[in-house]
């Protein structure tokens, strides 16, 4: 993978200062050794009036897979073939941010001993990164780099020159340049937004990485309008920690607009909430829900279909009394989240015996499902388009044949009580529907005739009397085996 910085000057201010601030002579090549590769730094042109370094990252792919997340039980599901296929040499992503950080760490922190005004000053700057991965498209690139004062041109790249009918890439041809910033400024933009567009990390996040996100992101990402999801993103979704560190970015913001210490606002802020009760989220109740429905139906092998980001299958290893919980997703990106969250490469064998993440589609039957204690769609089934959910019921209730299924979904009629959500709008992007409680308990009873099961209904959430809870679930029992048959 490959950058290049360029600057111009002039005989007063010669850009080959540039070599000053990044502590990098231009007459030399060097080399610096990385965990997972060589990082070459050369200067391509060092002239009074342009001059461009360049940092080329050459990946040693044994020791991305022997140290990184393909390694042992814990890897990504995906690691089979992703570890020997895969974009990381050539791609820029985490593996350049630390390269970024660890060979011009003295720019970085704008520290210059032999030019000490340099570090301060702003100069033209022009950065080229020909393979960046952006997952939000091009757009994206201009939203998380134009408020910084830069200009952005985000070129998409295509999949094959040859074949323009295939279109384009998820992968841009990026290009930045600004007058008004300072190198350091710069280098601390790009090591925190090059793995948020990459939507990836080569290494586990560790609570320590809000302090390290806090420190590179000062001046900036206080007030950046995309705060939220360059947060999240960097901190590979960790919700735990994504929070702490917006609470920290907030207090921030408050000092400065109070020209104040973060210290002061911070106190007034516990002295008010210390004693306020604040509401258990509907995410939390709804899988306390859930686990009180398993737990109820003596259920010990449990399927979580859709498992996303691995919550519910967290929630349930904590209870010894499931001895089997098996993840399932279409999603890879989801399995490795999931397999981050729980932490598969550092769990013990006992309790890594009782868990495991596969891929799998619900659209078709899969003989793994099969003689399970009970199944668990959480938040699913509105994200299919109608015409496929008989597919979905196939697949569960005809072919897999678990004694229990819970299934929650939103309830559309209590969307009025969110004052965020805009009247006709559904709660997610993604949702292809979102159903009354009349119409989820014709769809539920329907289906549990066809298949013989029987079924019930539990409230999730505050339930409102007159538009009911904000989530809706329907318990499935298998009824008598000869009237299972018969249906």
């Amino acid at each position: 993978m490959f950058l290049t910085i360029t600057t111009t000057g002039t005989p007063e201010r010669p850009a080959t200062d540039l070599g000053y601030l990044l502590h990098k002579h231009p007459d030399k090549a060097q080399a610096f050794s990385t965990s997972y590769g060589t990082a070459h730094v050369l200067y391509p042109e060092a002239e009074t009036g342009r001059c461009t370094a360049a940092l080329l990252l050459e990946v040693d792919a044994v020791a991305l897979v022997r140290r990184g997340k393909g390694k042992g039980r814990g890897g990504a599901p995906d690691a089979a073939l992703a570890q020997y296929v895969n974009d990381r040499p050539y791609a820029a992503s985490s593996l350049l941010a630390v390269a970024l950080s660890s060979v011009f760490s003295s720019a970085m922190k704008g520290v210059c001993n032999a030019r000490p005004e340099l570090p301060g000053q702003a100069r033209p700057l022009r950065v080229e990164v020909p393979a960046l991965p952006a997952r939000g498209g091009p757009d994206l690139v201009r939203k998380l780099f134009e408020p910084l004062g830069w200009t952005v041109t985000a070129a998409p790249v295509p999949l094959d020159t040859q074949f323009p009918d295939w279109g384009d890439s998820r992968y841009v041809s990026l290009v930045l340049e600004s007058d008004a910033l300072t190198l350091a400024e710069a280098l601390r933009h790009l090591y925190v937004l090059l793995p948020v567009l990459d939507d990836a990390k080569h290494y586990w996040v560790a609570p320590d990485e809000v302090d390290k996100l806090l420190r590179v992101g000062e001046g900036w990402l206080p007030a950046h309008p995309e705060q939220r999801l360059i947060t999240s993103r960097y901190l590979s979704r960790r919700w735990s920690l994504t929070r702490q560190a917006t609470e920290r970015l907030e207090l921030v913001r408050l000092a400065e607009t109070d020209d104040s210490e973060v210290e002061e606002i911070d106190n007034a802020v516990e002295a008010e909430t210390e004693t306020e009760e604040k509401p258990t989220p509907l995410a939390v109740q709804r899988r306390e829900a859930i686990v009180t429905a398993l737990r109820q139906s003596g259920s010990a092998r449990v399927l979580d279909l859709g498992c996303g980001q691995g919550q519910l299958v967290q929630t349930l290893l904590k209870d010894p009394a499931f001895t089997e919980i098996v993840g399932v997703d279409v999603s890879m990106r989801a399995l490795t989240i999931a397999s981050r969250r729980l932490k598969l490469d550092r769990m013990g064998e006992r309790q890594a015996s009782r868990v495991q993440l596969f891929q799998g589609s619900l659209a078709y039957t899969d003989a793994r499902l099969k003689g399970y204690d009970a199944a668990v769609l959480s938040e699913v089934i509105e994200h299919l388009d109608l015409p496929r959910l008989p597919a979905l019921e196939y697949a569960v209730f005809g072919s897999a044949r678990p004694r229990t299924v819970l299934v929650t979904t939103p309830n559309v009629e209590y969307n009025v009580r969110w004052e965020s959500l805009p009247a006709g709008h559904v709660r997610h992007g993604d949702h292809r529907f979102e159903w009354t409680r009349a119409e989820f308990r014709a769809w539920a009873e329907a289906v549990a005739e066809r298949h013989g099961y029987g079924v019930g209904f539990v409230a999730v959430g505050p339930d409102d009397p007159e538009v009911g809870p904000p989530t809706q679930m329907a318990v499935f029992t298998m009824t008598s085996p000869k009237e299972a048959k018969a249906a």
